[in-house]
């Protein structure tokens, strides 16, 4: 994180990243396929800890009510990184390389969601809208996170998110 920082992600090179890391390149690529996976790191977990959390709803909740538990979900995880949340944010949208992977990453935790909306009973067009508008919602209220000066829990900037969204909706 700190070498993209200083010489931005394009001019960073693998050996650079080990150097740094007192790794050799070897090593570093054990544990990533590539320098893009440092900033990325940990998507996986977000997924599995987001779909644990529709899979723990109460049956009767909503589709978007489980999306709401999902978020929630998410905000333990973004808090426990936040320090590292505004800088990886930033390097991210510098790069369109970067910007085309959290798109990729964002696309495979919609549907691991819809998956699991699915499995809850919600038939396909229900679940797949509701995880695309939980990613959605979930982008929007990351952006407002990492760049707020009052440093608002990201729980409550996400709840505040969805529920604009369910005004939004409910005005016909």
């Amino acid at each position: 994180m700190a070498l993209y920082g200083e010489r931005g992600y394009e001019e960073t090179t693998v050996a650079e990243i080990a150097e740094r890391a007192g790794l050799t390149k070897r090593t570093f690529f054990r544990y990533f396929t590539d320098k893009r996976e440092v900033l990325f790191w940990g998507s996986e977990l977000l997924e599995q800890q987001m779909v644990a959390a529709i899979e723990a709803a109460p049956a009767s909740a909503s589709a978007l009510g489980m999306i709401g538990a999902a978020l929630d979900a998410a905000a333990v995880r973004f808090e426990e990184v936040r320090e590292f949340a505004g800088p990886r944010h930033r390097i991210i949208a510098a790069s369109p390389e970067l910007r085309e992977r959290e798109l990729i990453k964002a696309a495979s935790l919609a549907a691991a969601m819809a998956r699991a909306l699915r499995a809850r009973r919600f038939g396909d067009t229900a679940a797949v809208l509701a995880a695309h508008t939980g990613t959605t919602v979930m982008h929007v209220a990351f952006e407002q996170w990492v760049d707020d000066p009052n440093q608002t829990a990201f729980q409550q900037i996400a709840r505040d998110a969805l529920a604009q969204l369910r005004e939004i909706a409910s005005t016909g």
